[in-house]
Order: C-alpha cells, then sequence, then structure tokens
C-alpha cells in the first residue's frame, strides 16, 4: 500500500471517530432535551388544568442542549410559584371559611355536642391519633385489647363523648403491595384507621422535585419521615373531624382517655394551646447516636439545647394550631426530630405551651402510686424506651395497675 493511501486511510479513521464522538453526544443532549421537554409539557398540562397558568407566566421555548440548565432553574422556580401560590389560595379559604362560620353561628358553641352550624360537621372534642406502623400489629393489638374501645363501644364514645380515635398510618412504597394489603384487612376487621394520603398536586411536586434532585444527587429521603408524618395527620384530622383538640401518641404508650379528655376541656376556653410535657434537650451534633441534629448549627453552639417543646409521646393541640399546620404545611420545615419539629412550628406564635407532667407519667410503681393517691396518670411510658419497653407484653400489666377503669370514662362529663 502506498503512503498516499495509508494517509487517506488515517484521515477516514480519525473522521470516523470525530463523528462518531459527535453522534454520541448529540444523542445524549437530545435524550435530555426530551426529557425535560417531557416533564414541563406535564407540568404545563396540570398548570392549565389548574387555571394557574396566567398565574405563574411561565413559558417554555425551544432551547438547545446549553440552555438544559437554565430551564431546569426555571423549573425549579416555577415550583416554588406554584407553590406559594397555593398557600396563599389556602388560607383565604381557610380565612373565608373562618369568617362565614362566625357569621352564620351567631353565637358561641355550647358546653355539650351538637354541629356545627355552619358547615354543617358535628363538633367533637378530640381526635386522638395513634402513630403506628406497619411492623406493629401485635402493639396495635394490645392498644385495643387495654385503652382503645371496640367495635360497638368505639362508635358509642364518639357519639356520646365526642372522642374519635384511630391508627395514624401512611402507605408502603410499593402501592398496594402485601404491607398496605394486611393493613386493608386489618381495618376491614377493626375500622379503626386513618390513612395518611398525599394530596394529588403534593405527589405532582414531589415527582418532579425528585426528578430535579436527581441531577446533582444520589440521595432521596422518604417522604413520610415522623415530621413529614405528623403535618400530614394533623392537616388530614382538621379536614375529617371538627374538633377542639387534636392528640398525636405512640402506640406504645398507655393512655387514660377519660382523664385525658378531663385535662384537655380545662383549657378549650383558650386560644392557640399547646399541651404536653415540656422539655429542653441537648442538640446532639455527633453522627450516628439517637436522635442526632443534622443541622445543630441552627442552635448555637456546640452543647446548646433546643428551645421548649412537648415530648413527643402524646401531646395535643388546639383546632386553631391544627388549622394553621394544615394551612402553611408546605412552607413548615421538618427537623430530623418530629417533636422538635412541632415545637418549632410554634416560635413566633401567641401560643400557650401547657406543662402538665401528667402526660408523661413513669410504669408502674410509678403511675399506680400516683393513682392511689388521686392524681391518675394521662399517659404512662419509660423514658430509657421512649415508650413502653416490649409494650406488646407488658400494656396490659400497666393498664391492670394504672388504668382507670372503663367506668370512669362512661361517668365522665366533657
Amino acid at each position: 500500500m502506498s503512503l498516499k493511501s495509508k494517509g487517506e486511510l488515517t484521515s477516514r479513521s480519525v473522521v470516523s471517530q470525530k463523528w462518531t464522538f459527535l453522534l454520541c453526544l448529540g444523542c445524549f443532549c437530545a435524550g435530555m432535551l426530551f426529557t425535560n421537554r417531557y416533564v414541563y409539557q406535564i407540568f404545563i398540562h396540570i398548570l392549565k388544568g389548574c387555571c394557574l397558568w396566567d398565574l405563574i407566566n411561565w413559558k417554555v421555548v425551544r432551547h438547545d442542549s446549553k440552555d438544559i440548565f437554565g430551564e431546569v432553574f426555571k423549573t425549579h422556580n416555577a415550583i416554588q410559584t406554584l407553590d406559594k401560590t397555593i398557600s396563599n389560595l389556602e388560607m383565604e379559604l381557610a380565612a373565608a371559611r373562618a369568617a362565614q362560620e362566625s357569621i352564620l353561628s351567631g353565637s358561641p358553641l355550647s358546653e355539650d355536642l351538637k354541629k356545627t352550624e355552619s358547615s354543617g360537621k358535628r363538633r367533637y372534642l378530640m381526635v386522638v391519633g395513634i402513630n403506628t406502623a406497619f411492623s406493629s400489629r401485635k402493639r396495635r393489638d394490645s392498644v385495643r385489647a387495654t385503652w382503645m374501645l371496640q367495635g360497638e363501644k368505639r362508635k358509642r364514645l364518639e357519639e356520646e363523648k365526642g372522642i374519635i380515635m384511630r391508627f395514624v398510618i401512611g402507605h408502603s412504597a410499593t402501592s398496594g403491595g402485601i404491607l398496605d394489603r394486611a393493613i386493608e384487612a386489618e381495618d376491614r376487621k377493626h375500622g379503626d384507621f386513618m390513612r395518611l394520603v398525599i394530596p394529588v398536586y403534593h405527589v405532582f411536586l414531589l415527582l418532579l422535585t425528585l426528578y430535579l434532585l436527581h441531577i446533582c444527587s444520589d440521595h432521596v429521603e422518604g417522604y413520610l419521615e415522623l415530621s413529614a408524618k405528623t403535618k400530614i395527620y394533623f392537616a388530614t384530622a382538621v379536614s375529617l373531624w371538627d374538633a377542639d383538640f387534636y392528640v398525636k401518641v405512640d402506640d406504645d404508650v398507655h393512655v387514660n382517655i377519660a382523664t385525658l379528655g378531663q385535662t384537655l376541656v380545662r383549657h378549650r376556653s383558650k386560644p392557640r394551646v399547646y399541651i404536653g410535657c415540656m422539655k429542653s434537650g441537648p442538640v446532639l451534633n455527633q453522627k450516628g447516636v439517637r436522635y442526632h441534629e443534622p443541622e445543630y448549627w441552627k442552635f448555637g453552639e456546640a452543647g446548646n439545647r433546643y428551645f421548649r417543646h412537648a415530648t413527643g409521646q402524646l401531646y395535643a393541640i388546639s383546632k386553631d394550631l391544627a388549622a394553621y399546620i394544615s394551612i402553611n404545611q408546605h412552607v413548615l420545615h421538618k427537623y430530623a426530630n418530629e417533636d422538635v419539629s412541632l415545637g418549632s412550628w410554634f416560635i413566633g406564635l401567641d401560643v400557650e405551651h401547657i406543662d402538665d407532667r401528667r402526660l408523661c407519667c413513669g410504669t408502674p410503681p410509678d403511675c399506680e402510686w400516683k393513682a392511689q393517691a388521686g392524681n391518675i396518670c394521662v399517659a404512662s411510658f419509660d423514658w430509657t424506651c421512649s415508650g413502653i419497653c416490649r409494650s406488646a407484653d407488658r400494656i396490659k400489666e400497666v393498664h391492670r395497675r394504672c388504668g382507670e377503669g372503663e367506668n370512669a370514662l362512661w361517668s365522665a362529663t366533657f
């Protein structure tokens, strides 16, 4: 082969490699381009369907691969604008509802149970949400066998005393999977669950956010961690039931329901009430320890303590605070620890913190001695376990020694 022909072959080979590289790069950019356009088209369709297109005033134009990150930035801003718009509309709607109730009711509610004149909803004393998990079937059964009434008695409790009790749980990562089917079967048997569902527009915002975050991060936290679950619980409960108080309790805590009701009734006339065992624990910045606080730097120098907040085993808030959480849930920050998150949401508000130590008694002999002295505890658990240690096995003994008795519930007046 001549030098000339060898040179031509080498030149062709080089040209071929260059074009191969450019072709691969072009395919990659085209894939990114069409993927982004597909997401944008979905976003536009939803906005038009919700009549929010003019509010956001966002225009998608033809772009090449150099504009991808600019479009991502625009999309992020559009999400923030939509989120703010939704929050504003919800606040205006809540204000309108409150004004309508005030106008139509004409007079304050009486002490006995009745339906709210403006909304047609029945007025309840309290909604008790029992935080549980898919793996906690034995705990739930032990609660049903002790302080949570079942069947007709539970319905009677709702009708006569205005007390709602439900186990609170979300959905599994694989919707409709074996875990969800097990809960559905359990609910068909007992009818005592409240399933937490993410609103449709939250799902869309979440999916789009996860898509954008995928570009710059390989870690996405679960949506229903405890702080988020707490927000969704209060938002769901306040939309389902019109009650004076909304209570959250863990499924490994023993509760005397009549004593809880009598405790809350004393604060019914007060606005913006936050009731629990108030504490101010240390901010733990060491990784790997229990209750580690990733955002420890926000609380000042090392060794500082949290602001006062109710311990997470049991706490109660008045309806106006539950409504506040519901309206502003999109912008309320979530810390690693659920009880800290709840306390942080009320900072800056005119909220009355009520520290009642009967909401955090120890297990026998502590709660037993107090009951014998006439000071029955609202809730009992072991601090060392953040609940009753081995609660599925021990809660019946706690109930026997510290329980108020079923007659106390039916004879109580709220």
